[in-house]
């Protein structure tokens, strides 16, 4: 059931820290200024490609063109990617990589906490994380178990999604998702080709509905 009239964000404290989460798949940590994306898989059509899938390459530009959007909207003190900025390093090639690393030189303080498909893909004017603490937060790729209950764990690599059903029709939607029993907070997935996990029972859900709604789920 949908739980909050429309609006392209909605507001979330965790413990004294407020977040904002937005319809345009980002946080947004008004405090420090810290703007947080995750799993935007850069290089999958190409992966797709060399494997015998015809796939265009569209989708990449778009997602840059869609972080220097998001960099003009929020003017971020930094901008923390959580894993998964690429696909594959065998998917890179030298145009690509080109276009990355003048995006980084443009926008400045990116910061990637390394993911799992990252492993091998290295360009300049990034900095490599495993992980990232700020205020009461872990930044990390891959959810981890925290035993301070005042810690937030914000990652991604989940790519979470839910389905909502109205009579005979089912749609299904990227969102961000709490899961309450561990303290993890989860984004949606960035990129276009990127799929998605269905949530479990116990999380609480903010499906993003489009460009400009999300919607708060109980």
């Amino acid at each position: 059931m949908i739980n909050k009239i429309k609006s392209n964000s909605i507001n979330f404290s965790w413990k004294g820290t407020d977040l904002e989460m937005h319809s345009n798949l980002a946080l947004y940590v008004p405090s420090t200024r810290e703007l947080l994306i995750s799993d935007i898989h850069i290089g999958k059509a190409e992966y797709f490609q060399l494997n015998g899938i015809p796939l265009t390459n569209n989708e990449d530009q778009l997602n840059i063109k869609r972080i220097y959007n998001l960099i003009d909207k929020f003017k971020p003190n930094k901008t923390i990617i959580l894993g998964d900025l690429f696909h594959s390093k065998y998917s890179l090639s030298k145009n690509l990589i080109n276009k990355l690393e003048n995006l980084f030189k443009t926008i400045e303080n990116v910061e990637l906490i390394e993911g799992n498909h990252d492993r091998g893909c290295c360009i300049k004017n990034i900095s490599y994380l495993k992980e990232k603490k700020s205020l009461n937060l872990i930044f990390t790729h891959e959810p981890i178990k925290i035993k301070d209950e005042s810690i937030l764990n914000i990652c991604g690599h989940y790519h979470p999604k839910l389905i909502l059903k109205n009579n005979n029709d089912k749609l299904s939607f990227k969102c961000f998702a709490l899961d309450t029993k561990n303290n993890n907070l989860f984004l949606p997935s960035f990129g276009d080709l990127t799929g998605g996990y269905l949530c479990k029972d116990h999380f609480k859900k903010w499906a993003i509905i489009s460009d400009n709604q999300i919607v708060e789920i109980r």
